[in-house]
């Protein structure tokens, strides 16, 4: 790792971790960590190293660690999900899981004795946690419909595959300045601006292939849509132009200062043209080719949401897409879902963006009997307009930096504005603990980001109010629209925003027309 360090910088304390020694290089001494005890381990071992496992020390719930995975695609199986519905279980009381906004799980209420017998109960089922969490590049996302959707331009699955084992090869980049999203697009719906490269299905002379697209991000500090970088690729060269940019980035990304150490920045001080010039040298160093591009794109609508019950492409299959509000898994469902899919599909299952799951490939006359499942009155296919759309961070109940309890507030408050609201169509809301805005509060036709406000003399939770986001053919960020609702008048709040703005009909008065 210390190779990409320069000469007489003045490093931060992670940075000198980082340099220090590589994290991957504890997966051999997980045993031993756990024999010695979390709370005896070198601090940087403990708050840093370990994330390159994707294994997370939480602050809030000391002793208990969170493992994120890697599932490229947001592709699981019955049988994987049966492991970590497992590793769940073990934690009893203190178990969860979520579905994440980058299509993976994360599970919670691990002990550090869990770690070595976890991963390798992963591995077995083709499962790796590797890299997912601090300055790595994250779970690479496609169009969670890839293979089986009637309207996709390409199937993203083998795309997204070969980028990850490209970047998870012992060659790649294991020291980046921050961490990296990268995502590739497959329908027309496939919203990525928000990802630091986005690769989406373009033409150049009659061939589909894909226009690269650079700098997306969320920040407490900096928000920012991704570029077009002038660039077109064939399928093929994803992975090594995925892999050239990452090396360029590692090396020459800023390291001093943590808030302004996005790829946005690198952009900003190289300008686009120059950018562009220094990974193209590296990209041809490889062999890779490229080509000029206008940047123009087949995407050109807000993602559909993809639950109910939707024919494939396959003639008499169909799949069901099911509402997890907010995301939260605890293991009786993990271990239903993947009896589910085995039992009425193919045992396989998508999860989205939004945070929900997919039953693929049940053949039509499977379908009545899906439906009456029990756990579908839970995980409802037809949920209400707003919890269709409601996507959550996990809160303060297991991180530090958020300043409410965020899914148990987003659940109650989405559930009771359905109940109180008919709404025309469904209305996207994002909920984040924090401005470093994990929940993606930009992104939503209404963002909520925690705050504290003051409130009858005292200063209480509260949630700032975003207005305006669109993932359409016109993307744009939503825009501050009141510094903090107490969280105690929020669902009224909002009843008036849907209402005025919305088309939103309170049901009372629905009732009396």
């Amino acid at each position: 790792m210390s190779a990409v360090v320069e000469s007489g910088a003045k490093l931060s304390k992670i940075e000198l971790a980082k340099a220090e020694r590589c994290g991957l290089e504890l997966a051999p001494e997980l045993a031993e960590l756990a024999a010695r005890g979390w709370e005896n381990l070198d601090e940087a071992d403990l708050t840093i190293r370990l994330k390159w496992l994707g294994i997370f020390f939480r602050p809030v719930t000391p002793g208990r660690f969170m493992v994120r995975l890697r599932l490229p695609n947001g592709v699981i199986t019955a049988d994987q999900l049966e492991v970590l519905a497992d590793a769940v279980d073990r934690c009893g009381d203190e178990g969860s899981a979520d579905i994440t906004t980058r299509q993976n799980i994360q599970l919670r209420g691990l002990l550090l004795d869990d770690m070595a017998p976890l991963m390798a109960a992963m591995e077995a089922v083709g499962l790796t946690s590797r890299q997912s969490g601090h300055d790595n590049p994250r779970n690479i996302t496609g169009n969670p419909l890839a293979g089986i959707d009637p309207e996709e331009l390409v199937d993203t699955r083998p795309l997204v595959a070969a980028i990850q084992s490209r970047l998870l090869a012992d060659d790649a980049p294991t020291n980046l300045p921050r961490k990296f999203n990268i995502a590739v697009g497959g329908a027309a719906d496939s919203f990525l601006l928000h990802n630091d490269l986005a690769f989406l299905p373009a033409d150049r002379e009659g061939e589909l292939g894909f226009t690269v697209m650079v700098g997306g991000f969320f920040s407490a500090q900096r928000n920012e849509l991704a570029v077009p970088l002038g660039l077109w690729l064939r399928g093929d060269q994803l992975p090594l132009f995925s892999l050239a940019v990452l090396r360029h980035f590692e090396q020459h990304g800023n390291r001093q200062a943590r808030n302004k150490s996005r790829l946005m920045y690198l952009i900003d001080e190289l300008g686009l043209d120059g950018y562009r010039a220094a990974v193209m040298d590296g990209f041809t160093a490889l062999g890779g080719e490229a080509f000029p591009h206008d940047g123009s794109h087949r995407v050109n609508r807000a993602p559909r949401s993809g639950l109910g019950v939707n024919p494939q492409k396959q003639e008499g299959l169909s799949w069901v897409g099911l509402s997890v509000p907010v995301g939260r898994l605890d293991a009786a469902a993990m271990a239903e879902l993947a009896a589910l899919a085995r039992r009425h599909g193919s045992g396989e299952l998508r999860l989205t963006e939004a945070q929900n799951v997919m039953v693929v490939d049940v053949p039509n006359e499977r379908l009545e009997a899906l439906l009456a499942e029990p756990l579908l009155q839970r995980f409802s296919p037809t949920p209400g307009a707003l919890m269709a759309e409601a996507v959550s961070c996990t809160g303060n109940r297991y991180c530090s930096f958020a300043l409410i309890p965020t899914k148990s507030t987003a659940q109650a408050v989405v559930e009771e504005l359905d109940r109180r609201l008919e709404l025309p169509h469904p209305v996207r809301t994002h909920w984040t603990g924090c401005p470093n805005a994990c929940g993606q509060p930009y992104m939503g036709e209404i963002g909520l980001m925690g705050a504290k406000a003051r409130h009858e003399g005292q200063m209480v939770e509260a949630a700032k109010l975003f207005l305006g986001g669109s993932m359409g053919a016109e993307p744009k960020l939503a825009e501050l629209h009141d510094k903090g609702v107490p969280l105690s008048g929020l669902a009224d709040a909002l009843e008036t925003l849907l209402v005025e703005r919305y088309g939103a009909r309170r049901r009372s008065m629905a009732a009396a027309a």
